[in-house]
C-alpha cells in the first residue's frame, strides 16, 4: 500500500475517532513507513528530531499510539524494559529471531510453526486473536565472536 492511500485512511480514522487531523501526524507515516526497520519510540524521536525538525517528542509518542490503534504499527517485541515496534502494512505475518548481544532482529516464517499453532487452538477450542513469536538467543556474527579460538 502507498503512503497516499495509507494517509487518507488515516485521515479518515482520526476524522472518525474525533482527533485532529494534523499535518505532523500525516507526515510521521511518511517518515515511518521510509524508516524501514524496528524501532523504539526513543529511536524514532531522536532520528525524526535530529534530521527532520518536524514533530515534537509528545506528538511522536501519541502518533505511535494512534497509528497502532489504527492497524500500520505493532509492538512485537518487549525485552529489558524496551519495547520494540514495526511499521507493517504488506508484508504477511512473520515473527523474530533476537539477537540478546546486539540486538539485530532477524525476520522470518515458517509455514510448520503456524499449522501447529493452529493445531493446538483447534485441539483446544480455542480462537486466536493474534500471536507473536520471538526466539532470544546469538546471532551468527555474535555467535563467532563468543566461540574461543582454537588452535591449530
Amino acid at each position: 500500500m502507498n503512503t497516499k492511500k495509507l494517509k487518507e485512511e488515516f485521515r479518515a480514522f482520526l476524522k472518525k475517532h474525533n482527533y485532529k487531523i494534523t499535518k505532523n501526524r500525516l507526515d510521521l507515516i511518511d517518515i515511518i513507513a521510509n524508516y524501514k526497520k524496528h524501532f523504539e519510540i526513543e529511536e524514532l524521536v531522536n532520528y525524526i528530531q535530529n534530521t527532520q525538525k518536524l514533530a515534537s517528542r509528545a506528538t511522536i509518542y501519541r502518533t505511535v499510539k494512534l497509528l497502532m490503534d489504527f492497524g500500520i504499527i505493532k509492538e512485537i517485541i518487549k525485552q529489558n524494559n524496551k519495547t520494540i515496534y514495526e511499521f507493517c502494512t504488506q508484508e504477511g505475518h512473520h515473527d523474530h529471531l533476537v539477537c540478546v548481544s546486539c540486538g539485530r532482529i532477524i525476520e522470518f516464517f515458517n509455514e510448520d510453526i503456524e499449522n501447529l499453532q493452529e493445531e493446538i487452538c483447534l485441539k483446544h477450542n480455542f480462537l486466536p486473536t493474534y500471536h507473536r513469536l520471538e526466539i532470544f538467543g546469538l546471532c551468527e556474527q555474535c555467535l563467532k565472536k563468543k566461540q574461543p579460538i582454537q588452535e591449530k
